[in-house]
């Protein structure tokens, strides 16, 4: 009996992750558990952002009640944001994430992020888009120098693969096969 095996597809997508400037401390405990999730960290950068670069940041959220607070949060000292990417990277850091509101998300997603780091509505200690349009502006916001390129899939995938993939790999196995080193690697 054949087995048929699904054609290996290429699904990168990326999102923006911002470690708030409240749980700064911990930051190489957040980026294990990022790592540990299945996320590569393609970019990361520090930086403080000033109060207008907060308003325009969270320009979405002008006019609500918290905004002001908001603002002043998030320009209070020094923010990490990273491009994370994964298959489905939005929606998993979503559910990585947890409940904007930290102390509903301890209750209802105990061990998601904010729950662990959030301490309460506003402080929620770290920052994910919500969709992927939203990353892609989001990522230009924080990094842009950042190129944002469509991640080829299907038929695009196969072509760059058999095009420029493929004959490095096989001109370098090729070549590995004819030195037949002791330790190859």
């Amino acid at each position: 009996m054949e087995v048929l095996m699904p054609e290996p597809q290429i699904y990168v997508e990326r999102t923006l992750a911002i470690i708030k400037p409240d749980v700064i401390d911990k930051e190489e405990e957040i980026e294990d558990l990022i790592l540990r999730s299945g996320f590569h960290i393609i970019q990361k950068r520090k930086l403080q952002l000033s109060p207008e670069q907060c308003s325009n940041f969270y320009a979405e959220q002008f006019g609500k009640v918290f905004f002001p607070n908001l603002t002043a949060y998030m320009s209070s000292g020094p923010i990490v944001a990273m491009v994370l990417a994964r298959n489905c990277a939005v929606s998993y850091w979503k559910e990585l994430l947890g409940p904007s509101n930290s102390l509903r998300a301890r209750i209802t997603h105990p061990h998601s992020l904010r729950a662990l780091y959030g301490t309460d509505e506003l402080r929620n200690g770290l920052h994910g888009s919500l969709s992927i349009s939203s990353a892609e502006k989001e990522i230009r916001f924080m990094f842009p120098e950042a190129i944002l390129e469509p991640v080829p899939t299907g038929q695009r995938a196969r072509d760059y693969l058999n095009l420029y993939v493929k004959p490095t790999l096989l001109a370098g196995l090729t070549a590995l096969c004819k030195e037949k080193p002791a330790d190859p690697m």
